[in-house]
């Protein structure tokens, strides 16, 4: 390609910059189960991976890669044309280090050099069709059209199929090579040159043919390849012109070396020939280079490292339409400018779910999952989420996170609409593995990891905060939090911290009177509905009081239920 930083994960002279997820938000948002949805293939689920979780806020990427996203969402072709073209491009991965090959010594290497460039030029042209057989609408795939459209009618390109067909059929049928020897006064070999390389093998009748033609200065043009551009003559070998009248040559053996003399051991006819057949093949080998040089140059390793990329949006892509198979919502993402530090979401939800129903490993059907709205906005950017054991607090907060994350990297999310402003990174913090607490205490550690996130995160950060500070001693973990929420305000982050400690989220107005910042602080439920977890969230003072009354008297273990039913067993 002409640009060689030509990317499909960002625009041409882009100075966005990009932070790494965490170790713990990898983790805690289930970032290895969703590339292992994506493919059971070790290398590309290690780069998809890594692709995944470097993370940037910058819009203008962001929306370049949601468009050629859409793309590859919408044209089924597009993914199959590409997947086709996956295989040839692993075997031209090569091509860079053909490019730093020094010196040929034998003809496989040459056909092999043949078929990788053979191979460039196919997918060239197969891209090239596809590109041009789509309304492509992005600015990415466009501009990749427009590049291999060049490439293509650039001079000499649609010459060069030919060109490498001729040069196989040449090598493929070298069948023999025409020698000149010449011999010192004592008929020993004193210097040898290649006359001709042929294509056909030499018989006892061919060969005293030649030779009388050649004597007669009738010689002919074979049908291989002239190489009277290639004769030169090399001196014996000094250390062994004076043992023996000369030798016999018996032919090739297996490992392409011609035998010795029995009587000399290293004959200098046979190292006389293989220097001239090393010399032929290392100037045919430089000049394959010229040429490949010349029609691909930088363009073909563009073209290679667009492989990860490639790879990255069909995967997505196939996953995407396998969701939608399912009945679930999925919606392009609107991206927003990060200053606004805004999300609106409609019909969100957890796309993990999603992904276990694709994977077969729950029956889960579309229309058994509760989705619910949600926004950061002027009213509220800090969510301090309560309710009950297993209400889906831990569900929507890691369904929030992974909704970032797909937007950002320009997929689809799991909701009926969505729109953010990029965050510059999320940072997660979920309860601490018993093993990483034994020196700290769960206390300890859980806190020095809070302090590491503030240390980083910025006012375009994402916090997501699962039961943190947890610990057995309530009146300890309350005193900390309540300083965290403090913290998070001053610096302007947007949050979902999920708690079972209710009075956190109590007089929640006084922090905002009292702390200056631009993230507003709120209560968040997850609700109850006639002592049924609804897993409906909604901005409303702690409910665990009320929660417990409706468990209550959903069982019957109120005072006056359980009065009821002393009073007729009595009677």
């Amino acid at each position: 390609m002409r640009n060689p930083d030509f990317s499909l994960f960002k625009p041409s002279g882009s100075q966005a910059t990009y932070m790494t997820l965490g170790k713990e938000a990898q983790n805690d948002l289930s970032v290895d189960f969703i590339c292992e949805t994506l493919t059971k293939d070790p290398y590309e689920l290690n780069i998809i991976k890594n692709l995944l979780i470097n993370i940037t806020a910058d819009e203008e990427v962001i929306r370049y890669r949601t468009e050629i996203f859409e793309d590859f969402l919408n044209f089924p072709k597009l993914r199959d044309d590409l997947t086709a073209l996956l295989l040839k491009l692993k075997d031209l991965r090569e091509i860079e280090r053909f490019q730093k090959d020094t010196e040929a010594s034998s003809l496989w290497q040459l056909i092999n050099r043949l078929r990788e460039l053979d191979g460039y030029v196919d997918c060239i042209s197969a891209i090239k069709d596809t590109l041009e057989g789509l309304d492509i609408k992005s600015q990415g795939l466009i501009t990749l059209r427009e590049m291999v459209q060049e490439i293509y009618a650039d001079s000499g390109f649609t010459d060069l199929k030919a060109d490498i067909t001729e040069m196989f059929s040449m090598v493929r049928d070298i069948k023999s090579i025409t020698l000149g020897v010449n011999l010192d006064s004592l008929l020993r070999p004193k210097t040898v040159g290649v006359i001709s390389i042929n294509d056909k093998a030499f018989t006892d009748s061919g060969l005293l043919k030649k030779f009388m033609k050649f004597a007669s200065n009738q010689s002919e043009l074979n049908h291989g390849t002239d190489v009277s551009s290639f004769l030169h003559y090399h001196p014996s070998n000094p250390s062994t012109s004076n043992f023996g009248l000369g030798v016999t040559v018996t032919g090739a053996q297996k490992d392409n070396t011609i035998a010795t003399s029995g009587l000399t051991g290293a004959d200098p006819l046979s190292d006389a020939l293989k220097k001239v057949v090393s010399d032929i093949l290392k100037r045919t080998v430089n000049n394959l280079k010229s040429t490949l040089n010349k029609y691909v140059g930088n363009s073909g390793y563009t073209f290679i490292t667009l492989m990860p990329e490639i790879t990255f949006y069909i995967r997505f892509a196939e996953l995407c339409d396998k969701i939608r198979a399912k009945g679930f919502a999925l919606c392009k993402p609107e991206i927003l400018s990060k200053d606004l530090r805004l999300t609106k979401a409609q019909g969100i939800y957890n796309v993990k779910l999603a992904l276990k129903a694709v994977a077969g490993l729950e029956d889960t059907k579309a229309e058994d999952i509760v989705t619910n709205d949600f926004a950061f906005d002027e009213k509220a950017r800090i969510y301090i989420l309560t309710g009950p054991n297993r209400g889906g607090k831990t569900t929507i907060t890691q369904a929030v996170g992974l909704a970032f994350l797909l937007a950002q990297n320009g997929i689809y999310v799991p909701a009926e609409s969505f729109s953010l402003s990029p965050s510059d990174n999320i940072y997660t913090h979920f309860p601490a593995d018993e093993n990483d607490t034994v020196d700290l205490g769960r206390l300890g550690e859980e806190s020095k990891r809070l302090s590491e996130i503030f240390s980083n995160a910025s006012e375009n950060s994402l916090l997501l905060l699962n039961e943190s500070l947890a610990t057995t001693n309530v009146s300890e973990g309350l005193y900390i939090a309540r300083d965290v929420i403090k913290a998070m305000r001053y610096l302007g982050v947007r949050c979902i911290f999920n708690t079972h400690m209710h009075d956190l989220a109590r007089n929640l107005g006084d922090i905002n009177d009292k702390i200056e910042g631009k993230s507003r602080i709120e209560s968040m439920v997850t609700g109850v509905e006639n002592g049924n977890r609804s897993f409906k969230i909604s901005i409303a003072p702690p409910q665990g009081v009320s929660y417990a009354k409706d468990i209550a008297e959903k069982y019957g273990v109120t005072f006056n239920s359980i009065k009821e039913k002393i009073d007729k067993k009595s009677n």
